[in-house]
């Protein structure tokens, strides 16, 4: 008996120890979260990432004050940064369960309509951007795809992953190249893309080499998301660094999903290449791949097989494939 309280007391003890230590950091937590604005701003950044100045005008605060208010949640480590060229952009983070918890009945609560008004014009903006330039850049589409990655460096990559079936919805064709691969390998396909400029690109590609199982929608992800559960298989090519919310991207993608279906996204690993914003039209400067990971898994996607290669300019490309259970 005596061995058997020896045995225990220990890891008892170490507990014990275990959770005076973690009472600080509790404290400091709670501490920076119980601000009416810090709660407000961790519960916007649950929706997307965004720049200080975007946020300035969301809360219609000026710059040094927000500033503050982010430093604080920073060193308690309820958001993260991250650089995008001369931009910050924040997210939240939600790396242990005291702040899944903490989310999660934050989460419930709905933006102020001022708030959300304020975020859709940060959505549309952004929007209003990669539409305004594929428009004035469309027929410069090849030329501007050369300076980071053509589509053979990635293309026939692409291919070799695919799982044939009967539907298959290509999100931002671009010149078309793809849609001669999937018309092969299913019955339908739909090409989906906001900019009429390069959907009509796409069209002449699949007219010129006869593919005729393919319908062509000038839309966003909305318009798939519409379409529950209609594809086997959703593709993303060098698209979603042009989108202005990427995490909304998987949730609607995720919808237009049969069970068992695939999603396969390519595009670049994070970088520091400012200058693809005003070369290429990029909105975001690439993505960590673990970023695409806790996207997909938040939209209900579990990870699948991956691809990483680095090209001789600096870039990196990433193929990732997520499923649906």
């Amino acid at each position: 008996m005596l061995e058997s309280k020896s045995a225990s007391s220990q890891p008892a003890g170490e507990d014990k120890q275990h959770a005076s230590d973690q009472i600080p950091q509790l404290a400091a937590t709670l501490k920076a979260a119980g601000d009416p604005l810090r709660l407000e701003i961790l519960r916007l950044l649950a929706q997307d990432s965004y720049s200080v100045l975007e946020l300035c005008h969301i809360f219609d605060l000026r710059q040094p004050a927000l500033s503050h208010h982010l430093k604080v949640l920073s060193q308690a480590g309820l958001v993260s940064k991250r650089r995008e060229g001369n931009n910050l952009f924040y997210r939240r983070s939600a790396n242990s369960e005291l702040l899944q918890q903490l989310f999660s009945g934050l989460d419930q609560l709905p933006l102020s309509t001022g708030r959300a008004a304020a975020v859709a014009q940060i959505a549309a903006e952004r929007a209003e951007a990669s539409r305004r330039f594929f428009a004035d850049y469309g027929n410069r589409f090849r030329e501007q795809q050369e300076l980071i990655a053509s589509y053979s460096v990635y293309g026939p990559q692409v291919a070799q992953l695919l799982k044939p079936g009967r539907h298959a919805l290509e999100v931002g064709p671009g010149e078309g190249e793809f849609l001669e691969e999937l018309a092969s390998r299913f019955g339908t396909v739909t090409a989906l893309d906001l900019s009429a400029t390069m959907l009509e690109r796409a069209q002449a590609f699949a007219d010129e080499k006869g593919l005729q199982n393919i319908e062509f929608v000038c839309d966003d992800t909305r318009a798939a998301a519409s379409r529950p559960e209609s594809a086997d298989c959703i593709v993303v090519n060098m698209v979603l660094h042009h989108t202005p919310d990427p995490a909304q991207i998987f949730h609607d993608l995720q919808k237009s999903l049969r069970a068992g279906g695939q999603l396969l996204i390519t595009d670049l690993h994070d970088h520091a290449q400012d200058w693809a914003r005003d070369a290429c039209g990029d909105l975001w400067l690439g993505f960590a791949p673990q970023q695409l990971v806790e996207w997909a898994a938040d939209a209900g996607l579990s990870k699948g097989r991956s691809v990483h290669s680095a090209l001789r300019n600096g870039f990196q490309i990433q193929i990732q494939e997520f499923l649906k259970p």
